[in-house]
């Protein structure tokens, strides 16, 4: 999928650092709410809202900003909604990067090596908490039919073990 929203200046090439400052969280925000707009969770809401909580979320658990640019950030490469070459030049800290592309799910990647990839990266693990929180939460998947629901219950509760928050 092209990339939708490209950053607000011009982005360097991606071995450089960003000289400029980092984008704002609600610029972050802005940017997440763009980059889903259109797109639906599972019970047909709006992703913006699963991006909504999940940033709630970690604010809620103490994360810093990058934690919560990464919340908002989460899912925007891996669902395609941006690309991987607009996060490595996007106005984002080192370590909102490094979040954004743990908790990104590779194609065929082994959920072993998906969560060692988490707990290896500083502050990736409250991120995934909270997604893994509202993800799992009885409400959201009681709109769902019961094999869905039985199925993802099931996958979340064993990415939480394997991430040590079972």
């Amino acid at each position: 999928m092209a990339d939708p929203t490209p950053s607000p200046s011009p982005s360097p090439s991606p071995s450089r650092a960003p000289s400029r400052p980092p984008l704002s969280l609600a610029e972050v925000e802005a940017l997440a709410r763009r980059a889903h707009e259109g797109q639906t969770d599972k019970a047909g809401r709006p992703y913006a809202e699963h991006l909504a909580a999940v940033a709630a979320g970690v604010r809620e658990r103490g994360g810093s900003d990058e934690q919560i640019a990464a919340a908002w950030l989460h899912d925007a490469v891996e669902d395609a909604a941006l690309s991987e070459e607009w996060l490595a030049g996007a106005a984002l800290t080192g370590a909102t990067k490094a979040m954004v592309r743990a908790v990104t799910k590779r194609p065929g990647e082994p959920v072993e090596e998906y969560t060692a990839r988490i707990l290896a990266t500083p502050g990736a693990l409250l991120v995934k908490e909270a997604d893994l929180a509202h993800n799992a939460d009885p409400a959201r998947l009681a709109v769902l039919d019961a094999a869905t629901r039985e199925r993802l219950t099931a996958k979340y509760a064993r990415v939480r073990g394997l991430l040590g928050l079972a």
